[in-house]
């Protein structure tokens, strides 16, 4: 574990989270739609150290996040999920042993410990839903776990772990999502530069396909099309995005454009963290970190390409993670280095981002997700 932890110290320290796009929106006392935003923080990471579990605002209009409270003792909070109901609130806790905690948000602000569950892996680093099983991508374990769930919400015992196998390295599992179709597990893994994709049945695992990636691509997240058929795998070690086609009938990926993050730029080290893509398919995202920056692609060929459009400062240092808000009006920067949240305006119709409009204080932060 030491040697893993170390690793990722040198990576992040020096000090559904996903895309979610919110309906229905609350309004303020001033009229304007107000949102609700979950931060997770790192508690053993620094220093400084993070505050770890903390909620917020959203404005609309001006993009301002406030924070508005928290829970108190939540270690290393780096990923959450929801309920189809949006009534529970699913973390990671990035420790070893590593843990998955459960959140009652049906009152927003006043989020309420539900309780936690062991993962059988070190180190969880994302969480996703499949239907009435919570899964795990354990980083330093290099393992996915399938979680049960209980009929109120609660995280229950692990039923099947699928370990993976490095490439000269540790496998370090980071992300696990279902397709499109809802048919297949894809997990991620940055150090058997592979991604797997896993049938589910009965909680238990059963490997498809290992896409093998080249060597030392590093590959961290991964983000679907819209339309289902292309997915854009992010390489955290080679500053790339590889675009795979995706048979969603096979249940296999082909590999095929790769693309850099940078452009022309050519910074001393690099090491992209996040990648999403529009809701309309029209335009991808990914961080830089390193060169401190949200590099912007255009989709074309209904997905088939990317283009290179531009990269815009990210208002701090080391961008972990970012997510458009519910409007796509914003992007929500977490620069982990800086202990910054930022938001950047962004245009819908050109996919344009601009410079940091403000910024809040949270130390360590890995985080930004809208309920």
């Amino acid at each position: 574990m030491a040697k893993q932890l170390n690793r990722r110290s040198f990576l992040g320290a020096a000090g559904v989270g996903g895309l979610v796009m919110a309906t229905g929106l609350p309004a303020s006392a001033h009229g304007r739609a107000v949102s609700t935003v979950y931060i997770g923080s790192f508690t053993s990471w620094g220093p400084p150290v993070g505050p770890g579990f903390q909620a917020g605002t959203v404005d609309s209009a001006s993009g301002k996040l406030t924070i508005t409270g928290g829970v108190p003792g939540i270690v290393d909070p780096s990923w959450f999920t929801y309920s189809r109901d949006g009534r529970i609130l699913y973390s990671t806790i990035e420790s070893d042993p590593g843990k998955v905690t459960a959140f009652n948000v049906t009152d927003p602000q006043k989020p309420r410990v539900l309780n936690s569950a062991p993962v059988k892996g070190a180190a969880p680093t994302h969480i996703s839903l499949h239907g009435r099983y919570l899964l795990a991508a354990n980083y330093s374990s290099g393992s996915v776990s399938v979680l049960s769930l209980q009929g109120d919400g609660r995280v229950g015992p692990v039923v099947d772990v699928a370990q993976h196998v490095g490439n000269g390295r540790d496998p370090h599992a980071h992300q696990v999502v279902t397709d499109p179709s809802g048919k297949w597990i894809v997990a991620v893994d940055l150090g058997a530069d592979s991604v797997y994709v896993y049938s589910l049945d009965s909680g238990k695992l059963k490997q498809n396909q290992q896409l093998k990636l080249p060597d030392g691509l590093g590959p961290r997240h991964l983000a679907f099309h819209p339309n289902g058929r292309y997915a854009y795998i992010l390489g955290e070690l080679r500053s790339e995005v590889t675009v795979a086609a995706w048979d969603p009938a096979a249940g296999r990926f082909t590999a095929g454009q790769v693309i850099s993050t940078l452009g022309d730029a050519n910074p001393p080290e690099n090491f992209p963290a996040e990648i999403q893509i529009s809701p309309d398919g029209r335009f991808v995202y990914a961080s830089n970190r390193g060169h401190e920056s949200i590099a912007t692609f255009a989709v074309g060929e209904q997905g088939k390409r990317l283009s290179f459009m531009s990269t815009t400062p990210s208002g701090g240092s080391w961008p972990r993670h970012f997510t458009l808000g519910p409007t796509g009006r914003w992007v929500y920067v977490s620069n982990q280095r800086a202990g910054t949240i930022n938001w950047l305006p962004r245009d819908p119709a050109t996919g344009k981002l601009g410079t940091s409009a403000g910024s809040v204080a949270v130390n360590n932060v890995g985080i930004v997700s809208f309920k």
